[in-house]
């Protein structure tokens, strides 16, 4: 089993050199937990709050984005920690992914998304014949 982390320490160091690209991100990254399978990848995040059509999942070879949005209310909080604002996470996975076969689902705000790994990606099997 490979678990796949890309963390970036200087994401704080960034925001300062440059604050207009993270006006409407709001510094939230999201969280994820990806496995890898025989054959599949399999990601989990934590989506609450957000359906189906708030969320965009782009597959590209070897490279999953994922794209939402939380709307933020102009209310008045005594704290505030939930997520709020846009965010993208883009991974980058080890071999290519059939994307016609990806599946996603949404359930009690955990979006499960499994990646089939692309036929070219596969382990074969080759039998060995004696004469």
């Amino acid at each position: 089993m490979t678990y796949y982390i890309a963390p970036y320490p200087y994401r704080r160091v960034r925001r300062w050199v440059h604050p207009e690209d993270y006006e409407s991100c709001k510094d939230y990254a999201l969280a994820v937990n990806v496995r890898e399978e025989n054959d599949e990848f399999i990601l989990n995040a934590f989506v609450p709050g957000l359906k189906s059509d708030e969320l965009n999942i782009h597959i590209l070879d070897d490279v999953v984005t994922i794209e939402g949005e939380y709307k933020s209310e102009d209310k008045e909080y005594l704290m505030r920690e939930l997520p709020q604002g846009s965010f993208r996470r883009t991974l980058h996975l080890s071999t290519p992914v059939d994307a016609e076969k990806a599946d996603a689902k949404i359930t009690e705000g955990v979006l499960n998304l499994r990646l089939p790994k692309a036929e070219s990606a596969r382990p074969k099997i080759i039998k060995i014949t004696s004469k």
